[in-house]
Parts: structure tokens; C-alpha cells; sequence
């Protein structure tokens, strides 16, 4: 992945778990929605399970010593999550984080070019696991687009927060474009021509989760630490 010439500050430990905790407060304000999605072509639990992980993620980032590096609070988030959510969300979302983490390292600080490089590894950890691509009607298709987005703006230049938010955006669009789509991976797959119609409730999360990312890296301030 190419750094580009982006400029902007650094994420540090405490800018993820702010990330963490602002995400946890989006999917749970929004949890009966996601239920709702997933009761139309899965299971109906999607929103309580990741509102519970969320949660168990928080408290696992913020259980941890300040100065702990951003990879190593992504770690600490996956594994909570995989410990205390049911479903298919769980080891998806929880080697998202791991799989971002790693990528991260033990650096302090994560700039844009390391935080891209994060997502990369983050969508190729979900497409290796849930063996899903483009089309399936999963978080792929929402976290495809906001790779490919945050890339685009990191090679035009972009700081880390603008990046971000063309991550977000990204992710928004590949949500609302599973609307159509037929599920061809997961319970939704065995409803066939019925699954279309509906927004897949993983991709949903997937993109309020990049929004939380967004918001974050847009306030400053406590979230942020030196200079790239």
C-alpha cells in the first residue's frame, strides 16, 4: 500500500480505545435496528450479540496500562470480542481487530499509512475467515469499499482524518448496496431470492463501526499524539 504523501497526526493507544468506545456507543444505540436487519434474513441476534462484545471491549481496553500501543489495544478488543459474542460476528469482528492490530505492531503511534495498512489487513483477515468476496451480501462488501476508499485518499494526500472518513464513506455505500443483493454466504444464503431486499446486518455494523473510526480521528484533541 502506497503511504501517498498524507500528512496529519498519529493515533496512539488512547485514540483506539476511544475508537473502541465511541463504536460500542453507535451499535449500541443502534442495536435494535441491527436485530431488526438480521431478524429479516439471519438469525435476529446480531445487534445484542456485537452490542455485548462491544462491550466487553471496552472494558477490556480500558483495563489496560496507559501507553499501551494501538496495536496491542486492537488485540486486547478482538479477543474480548471472540470471548463474549455469539454468532458469526464474534470470530469475524474479533479477527478484524486482531488481524489490524498485528499489522500495527508495537509502534506508539499509527499514522495514516500504518492505519491503512491496519484496515488492509483487517478485510483480508474477514475474506480469509467467512471465505466471502464482493457480492457475498456480508462485511465484505462494506469493508471492501472502505479499504479501497481510505486508500484513494491516502494517495491524493490525505491526512489521517480525512482518510478516515472516506473509509466511512465508503463503508455507508457498500452497506446500502447489499440491499439488492442476494446472500449467497451464511444463513441468509439458504433464503435464497428472499434475502434480497434487505440490508445485511453485518456490513450495517461494519460501517457504523468506520464512522466511530471517523468521528474519533475528526475530534483531536485526548485521541491524538505527535506528528506524522
Amino acid at each position: 500500500m502506497s503511504a501517498g504523501a498524507a500528512g496529519g497526526r498519529a493515533l496512539d493507544g488512547a485514540g483506539v480505545a476511544s475508537w473502541i468506545r465511541h463504536a460500542a456507543r453507535l451499535v449500541s444505540a443502534d442495536a435494535e435496528r441491527l436485530t431488526r436487519l438480521d431478524a429479516a434474513i439471519g438469525d435476529g441476534d446480531h445487534g445484542l450479540n456485537l452490542d455485548r462484545g462491544l462491550t466487553a471491549a471496552v472494558e477490556a481496553v480500558e483495563a489496560l496500562p496507559g501507553g499501551t500501543p494501538p496495536g496491542k489495544v486492537l488485540i486486547a478488543a478482538g479477543r474480548a470480542i471472540v470471548s463474549k459474542t455469539g454468532g458469526a460476528s464474534g470470530p469475524l469482528y474479533g479477527t478484524a481487530l486482531r488481524r489490524a492490530g498485528k499489522a500495527l505492531g508495537t509502534a506508539d503511534t499509527a499514522d495514516a499509512a500504518a492505519l491503512g495498512d491496519a484496515l488492509a489487513a483487517a478485510l483480508e483477515g474477514v475474506r480469509e475467515l467467512g471465505q466471502a468476496a464482493e457480492g457475498d451480501k456480508t462485511m465484505v462488501d462494506a469493508l471492501l469499499p472502505a479499504v479501497a476508499g481510505y486508500e484513494a485518499a491516502l494517495a491524493d494526500g490525505a491526512d489521517l482524518a480525512a482518510c478516515a472518513r472516506a473509509a466511512a464513506d465508503g463503508a455507508a455505500r457498500g452497506a446500502e448496496a447489499t440491499v439488492p443483493l442476494q446472500a449467497r454466504k451464511g444463513r441468509a444464503s439458504y433464503l435464497g431470492p428472499r434475502s434480497t431486499g434487505h440490508m445485511d446486518p453485518g456490513a450495517s455494523s461494519t460501517a457504523l463501526v468506520l464512522r466511530a473510526l471517523a468521528d474519533v480521528t475528526a475530534e483531536g484533541g485526548a485521541a491524538w499524539s505527535g506528528s506524522s
